[in-house]
């Protein structure tokens, strides 16, 4: 008893082991791999026809008459069946030229026809299923399977007729042969179809996985080019913060060293003087501390940010706590890029600060507005102004202008000597926020 359990697992492990085997040899043929399949294909028909000549060969060993003309009889069929064969063989593994095919076909149907008047066989038409069932496989245009089906109808008919007529020796009429050749025919007919769709499926499958293949690979490729451009996007961004650290932060800094630098100097004669570039130069400072803190968080990738309004307002706040600068302001809620976020919120900045260093003002408006499809930031003092013809644009305001130039806006400068200064920024408002507008108009 415990060898007979022990045996049990054994026999099942090894069926499983021949079932695994039997699965792996189908799975090795990929429907995809058409050259593969096409050569199964072959050595099926090539299979098919040696297994019909064997079965007519031994059909007809079985006659129960052998005569004198048996043993020539006998060695005409063998010979047809070699030729046949070989015929077939040379057509379905070497010849490839189109020519030299046709001249295999014409001798396969000579030999079926030879097989077929000697030994008085029914399998005339199987073996014209065969021929043509590689012709179909190996046509690349469905004219020339139509061609050789319409040719092959005739053929099979003079080909029985003529086998008939051997064979019995006495010449049969065109109503029996045609008669006696309508199963075959309608055999042919149906062949014919069912072969021929069966290659278009195919071909349309192979077609349809062909354009699934370069469809993956376009997708890999954009998903590469896409990827290559995040990072380009990203490193120029990155970029564009270095040199913002590096332009605005460093003039910010630079700034602050001149303004306590010439406070320094000054205190003792002008101490009025020099509190106001103390206060220039402590507002600067603040500025650049924020510019740092901005460039940072968007180096680690942190974008969230609140709305402009809030942040034009905060850049208020901070100039006017504990400075003694009065700041008044009349801010939109406007929707704007990340880009043109950070563009008015460094000129509110930038302009303060020029206001209190070289106009020495200590009042500001500011206004931001949405109107006509345009941003419009408005920045005015009370400085003692300048004449906007002579004055000599410096690192902030070149940069500032050039900035609105690259965003498809202008900066318009207006003052007079005494008058104060202002500074205008007109920037296109963005796509959304102008469909906004109209949506809002049109239901007002």
């Amino acid at each position: 008893m415990k060898n007979d359990r022990e045996e049990i697992p054994v026999n099942d492990g090894a069926e499983k082991r021949k079932k695994s085997q039997f699965w792996k040899f189908f799975e090795k043929f990929d429907l995809r791999e058409e050259k593969k399949i096409a050569l199964i294909g072959k050595w099926g028909i090539f299979i098919l026809l040696v297994i019909m000549e064997s079965m007519i060969i031994l059909q007809m060993l079985s006659l129960p008459k052998i005569d004198e003309q048996f043993f020539v009889r006998f060695f005409v069929v063998l010979a047809s069946t070699a030729l046949l064969t070989l015929t077939e063989a040379l057509k379905l593994f070497a010849v490839k030229r189109s020519q030299a095919r046709i001249a295999c076909f014409v001798f396969d149907m000579l030999f079926s026809t030879a097989i077929t008047a000697v030994t008085g066989s029914s399998y005339l038409v199987v073996l014209f299923i065969l021929i043509l069932t590689e012709f179909y496989m190996s046509a690349k245009r469905a004219r020339s399977s139509i061609v050789m089906f319409a040719i092959s109808l005739p053929a099979y008919v003079a080909a029985y007729w003529v086998a008939q007529t051997i064979w019995s020796g006495t010449e049969l009429g065109y109503v029996v042969i045609i008669s006696d050749s309508v199963g075959a025919l309608v055999a042919l007919v149906a062949h014919f179809f069912i072969v021929n769709f069966a290659l278009g499926f195919y071909r349309q499958y192979l077609r349809l996985e062909k354009a699934l293949r370069e469809l993956a690979a376009s997708k890999e490729e954009l998903q590469r080019a896409y990827d290559e451009l995040a990072e380009i996007t990203a490193l120029q961004e990155r970029q564009r913060i270095a040199k913002d650290i590096h332009d605005t932060t460093g003039h910010s800094i630079t700034t602050v060293i001149m303004q306590t630098e010439a406070a320094k100097l000054i205190i003792d004669k002008d101490p009025i003087e020099a509190k106001k570039k103390i206060i220039a130069a402590n507002l600067q400072a603040k500025h650049a501390l924020e510019q740092l803190r901005e460039s940072v968080h968007l180096l680690s990738g942190d974008t969230t940010k609140g709305t402009l309004k809030a942040g034009l307002q905060g850049v208020i706040n901070e100039s006017t706590d504990g400075t003694g600068i009065k700041i008044r302001s009349d801010l939109q809620d406007v929707s704007v890029s990340p880009t043109k976020y950070r563009f008015l919120y460094n000129t509110l900045k930038e302009s303060i600060s020029n206001g209190l260093r070289h106009g020495g003002a200590t009042a500001f408006w500011v206004e931001l507005k949405q109107e006509h499809g345009e941003i419009r930031l408005l920045v005015s003092d009370n400085g003692k102004g300048a004449d906007t013809e002579l004055l000599e644009r410096g690192f902030g305001l070149s940069s500032m202008a050039e900035h609105a130039k690259t965003l498809g806006g202008r900066v318009e400068l207006t003052s007079e000597e005494g008058e104060g200064f202002e500074i205008l920024v007109v920037l296109p408002a963005d796509e959304e926020q102008e469909k906004g507008e109209d949506n809002n108009g049109e239901q007002d």
